[in-house]
């Protein structure tokens, strides 16, 4: 019983001319803040990492090629909540590194990016002179607004 309120129970020093509630606050928030810094510590991390930190804790891993933009790899893989790293291997090519337990997820997720990478084709986009003259065209079909201005009559009592 002790042991177990021992490890709940901490102690809190703070220094101060005049203890008041927003000093008691902040050391409190402070406190809090090194106790979820500790707790993270502990914790194996998660998403893109370093070759070294995916490779430390714990179990075997796979590698394959990553072709094209890795920003947009990233944000599937940040979808799909996989622990990975990449190496950059030549100009434009990259090795994808991830923990062999996770090669479901990470099926799905390659799956997912080369559907992507096959819809995001430059063929789709006009260039911009092209968009201007289509804009310009739709300007012209439009028809003018006809504004009617009148003046004011001006006032005879005045």
């Amino acid at each position: 019983m002790d042991e177990d309120v021992s490890r709940r129970t901490i102690a809190v020093y703070v220094k101060t001319g005049k203890l008041t509630a927003r000093a008691l606050a902040y050391a409190l928030g402070a406190a809090a803040r090194q106790i979820r810094k500790a707790q993270r510590a502990g914790q194996a991390p998660h998403g893109k990492q370093s070759a070294r930190k995916l490779m430390r804790h714990g179990g075997d891993t796979s590698g394959m090629e990553l072709p094209g933009d890795t920003r947009l790899f990233d944000r599937v893989a940040r979808r799909w909540g996989v622990d990975y790293a990449i190496r950059p291997v030549q100009k434009g090519k990259y090795l994808l590194l991830f923990k062999a337990n996770q090669a479901d997820a990470i099926t799905g997720c390659f799956s997912e990016y080369s559907q992507r990478m096959l819809n995001r084709g430059k063929g789709r986009r006009l260039p911009m002179r092209e968009q201007l003259k289509q804009a310009q065209e739709q300007a012209r079909r439009q028809p003018e607004l006809q504004r009617d201005r009148e003046k004011e009559v001006a006032r005879e009592d005045r």
